[in-house]
């Protein structure tokens, strides 16, 4: 039995929405930090977790004493914040995580250093 075009154009879009809405239904919301927060040694709080594309990370800090800035790989290695990089500053930052690698750090001054910056890798 043949279906026609617009019974095929019915069930090919509702493949799509099925898909798509498969998607983000598995997005996971994560705590940075978890109930520590995002602050000063959070460097590890990535290890033995399984990150996919479309997850949310929520930092939770007192935005007078830190922010988060979304760097690129030479931005995490340095601790530099580079030129046109994202900031954030509310102390309740939601960020959706893109395939790949995302790197994260605080900028005040000495705050990477001493381990507040995370590396994700995204599925």
């Amino acid at each position: 039995m043949g279906l026609g075009r617009g019974s095929a154009m019915v069930l090919v879009l509702s493949l799509c929405f099925l898909v798509l809405h498969s998607e983000m239904a598995h997005a996971a919301t994560y705590y940075v930090g978890d109930s520590g927060g995002w602050t000063f040694n959070t460097i590890g709080w990535p290890k033995g977790k399984r990150f996919r594309a479309g997850d949310t990370l929520v930092f939770n800090y007192n935005p007078g004493a830190h922010n988060v800035v979304v760097v690129n790989q030479g931005g995490y290695g340095s601790c530099k914040t580079p030129k046109g990089a994202r900031v954030y500053r509310s102390g309740k930052d939601q960020i959706r995580l893109s395939r790949g690698q995302n790197y994260f750090i605080c900028n005040y001054v000495g705050h990477c250093e001493s381990g507040m910056k995370i590396a994700i890798n995204a599925a």
